[in-house]
């Protein structure tokens, strides 16, 4: 049984609620991605997205310098574990159409790394389909955290 230890990325991009939207921006720019962990020190707290801040900061009208993330990130973010396997959390992905979850410590709750769909495709190949095939469905309408 493979784990999502053996696929993960470890070293997260990350940001903290107290950070600029802006700031948000340029990271997702920079490393050509679409969210990012929200931490308070090692804490996940949220995600924010580039549909967050499209959503909740620009059509706002708010200024991106200014406004901050913890104003536009998404608090209920699905985590799975490193001890997990891959199928549970290729399933869940599929379930809740996501692409991307991160990993936390099961006590700690702190951010030890993201699994993205990505991750399991290059290193892993069986579910990877079925999963990919379900993100990608058409949703019954319920909003999306990441």
């Amino acid at each position: 049984m493979q784990t999502i230890q053996n696929v993960m990325t470890r070293d997260v991009q990350r940001v903290s609620p107290e950070d600029s939207v802006h700031r948000a921006a340029q990271i997702m720019k920079e490393f050509n991605i679409g969210s990012v962990p929200v931490v308070d020190g090692e804490k996940l707290v949220g995600m924010i997205t580039d549909r967050d801040i499209a959503v909740r900061s620009t059509a706002a009208g708010k200024a991106p310098e200014s406004h901050r993330v913890g104003d536009v990130m998404s608090t209920e973010v699905r985590t799975c574990y490193a001890t997990q396997s891959v199928d549970e959390v290729l399933t869940q992905m599929g379930d809740v159409q996501i692409r991307r979850v991160p990993v936390v410590d099961q006590q700690s709750h702190s951010l030890v790394g993201i699994v993205s769909l990505g991750d399991m495709a290059t290193k892993q190949t069986t579910g990877v389909g079925v999963a990919l095939q379900e993100i990608s469905s058409p949703s019954d309408g319920a909003a999306k955290a990441n």
